[in-house]
């Protein structure tokens, strides 16, 4: 047997058992030789481990944020100055008059990625793109019900329901079907999401009884390939030489998820990691005088709220909600979170959104108005509530249990008692294991400009039905504007309507917005290349180390 057989091999089962044996590899692993990686590549720390490495499976975290675009592509991309998508895998489309039928010409000569476990024999055709779609759409779909059988990030934008067939009109040709038009369409499949699988890959899978594979054992045509995972230490991906586009410039990243031995800001000071995403407001001055760091601060499309269980007794009353509304100082959270890399929320959508409206008369700080909608609601001797708080930093909060305490001391200013439930994250996907909960500190951070995707997987009836609400909130009225927008052809109709969904949610309160955090990354100044977007990370592709 040849030593390169042998140590294929050696991977894969290596990689095989950190998948499938998570208890015995778990706080058991290698520990990162970072000056070997280096040489070669980079480490990028300052996220959690993953529960899937297909983005199809999960509405956030590591997997949708930073590693698709490194492992998978999309048939569109959006253009990080105007939001707009732009072709990708798809060359050209074009769409039907009445706005229903989507015809994509697809790029020739793509190749997926060789893997341990996987050595494709053909290029990517319109079949993959058949069976990556029919996968979230068709529930007699071989692959639909395997691992969770959700699909929370489309089941909040009504994607099932909205797309009624893909097929293939030749080996590069793909036809999307709609039952309504919908302005949002491209900018959906232009996202993290909607990653395009082999299907060879999953014929093979499906042979050996092995579908679960497909997620765990991800194949596509990114610029980096699954090379190792270690669960709870690492993830290594290793240059994809057959990619369509430019060869990338580093053969390898690492990926350090380990949250054993010293902090991240230590990691990266003491060169044991090369990026730090996401790193806390209070860490900025330490990074900023750091000599050989350099740390970039981005607007972003993201939004930190309390989200309101309206099913909830007391918080059903509309009064309640805008009592806690008002009960929340948010300057006094943007400085002492944010360090001036935030700016206060005056909307659930950001500034940055063409149908952004700016309201500072329901969404201020008024600590007597907040008593006296309590008194008026019957709570004048005081409210007793309970809050989850997840631990990891995101964009739109960089110190959750620091907000929480805040947001904490605001509400007993006015007779509320909250108790804060602390939790390394929030999953949407898991709300029915929360129904206790009063509130939710959580946030959004978009995949499109489209303000349909900040409304509605928060906060429509469908998102309700899906169970993926947090709010568990309701609105006909808003769900109307919501689908209006969607089918209207001229850009001032829609701007009107959203604005019109913004003031419902400013007379109800189902989410209280917060603030909006800036994108922050520190690398090493050897590091250079990273594109820049105003939503998830973008491929590594262009990174190199320099000197």
């Amino acid at each position: 047997m040849s030593q390169t057989l042998v140590l294929s091999m050696k991977a894969f089962i290596q990689f095989t058992l950190g998948l499938f044996s998570l208890s015995l590899l778990a706080g058991c692993g290698e520990e990162i030789d970072h000056d070997k990686i280096r040489q070669k590549g980079f480490v990028y720390c300052g996220q959690g481990g993953p529960s899937t490495f297909n983005p199809q499976l999960v509405d956030s975290g590591i997997t949708t944020e930073t590693l698709s675009p490194q492992l998978f592509n999309t048939l569109l991309t959006l253009d990080s100055q105007t939001y707009q998508p732009v072709p990708s895998l798809a060359t050209k489309w074009s769409v039907n008059k009445e706005g229903t039928e989507y015809i994509f010409t697809l790029r020739k000569g793509v190749q997926f990625q060789t893997t341990a476990w996987f050595t494709p024999s053909r290029a990517m055709n319109a079949e993959d793109v058949v069976f990556s779609f029919r996968r979230i759409i068709d529930t007699t779909n071989p692959f639909h019900y395997v691992g969770s059988g959700l699909y929370p990030w489309f089941s909040g934008i009504d994607f099932q329901n909205l797309v009624v067939d893909v097929s293939a009109l030749s080996q590069h040709k793909v036809k999307f079907t709609l039952n309504r038009p919908d302005n949002s369409f491209l900018s959906n499949i232009a996202t993290s999401h909607a990653v395009i699988h082999s299907k060879e890959y999953a014929g093979q899978l499906e042979l050996s009884d092995e579908k679960s594979m497909l997620d765990s054992h991800p194949v596509g045509t990114g610029p980096f390939y699954l090379a190792e995972y270690q669960v709870n230490d690492l993830i290594r991906l290793k240059r994809n030489n057959r990619y369509w586009q430019d060869r990338p410039k580093m053969e390898q990243v690492v990926f350090d998820i380990s949250q054993r031995g010293t902090g991240t800001l230590a990691k990266l000071l003491r060169s044991e990691c090369d990026v730090l995403n996401a790193p806390l407001s209070s860490q900025l001055p330490i990074i900023e005088q750091t000599s050989d760091v350099e740390l970039t601060a981005k607007p972003a499309m993201n939004i930190s709220f309390v989200a309101v269980n309206t099913s909830h007794p007391a918080l059903n009353d509309a009064r309640v909600r805008k009592a806690l509304n008002y009960a929340i100082n948010r300057q006094n959270i943007l400085d002492s979170v944010y360090y001036g890399t935030g700016s206060q929320a005056y909307s659930v959508l950001p500034p940055s959104s063409w149908a952004y409206q700016k309201d500072s008369v329901q969404i201020r700080y008024d600590r007597n108005y907040a008593i006296a909608l309590l008194r008026e609601a019957g709570y004048s001797k005081g409210l007793e509530s309970t809050m989850s708080v997840p631990l990891e930093p995101r964009a739109y909060n960089p110190s959750p249990r620091k907000t929480a305490e805040l947001i904490q001391a605001n509400l007993a200013d006015v007779g509320i008692k909250l108790n804060l439930m602390t939790d390394d994250r929030f999953d949407r996907s898991n709300l029915n294991d929360n129904t206790n909960i009063d509130l939710h500190l959580t946030g959004w951070i978009a995949n499109t400009g489209d303000p349909d995707n900040f409304l509605r997987p928060l906060l429509s009836c469908e998102s309700k039905r899906a169970g993926l609400n947090v709010s568990s909130w309701c609105n006909p009225d808003f769900d109307f504007l919501l689908d209006l927008a969607l089918e209207v052809d001229k850009p001032r109709y829609r701007q009107n309507l959203y604005k019109q969904a913004q003031n419902i949610l400013n007379e109800e309160f189902p989410v209280i917005p917060l603030n909006h955090g800036m994108q922050l990354q520190a690398h090493h100044t050897s590091l250079r290349g990273f594109k820049v977007s105003p939503f998830n990370a973008q491929p590594f592709d262009t990174v190199e180390r320099f000197k």
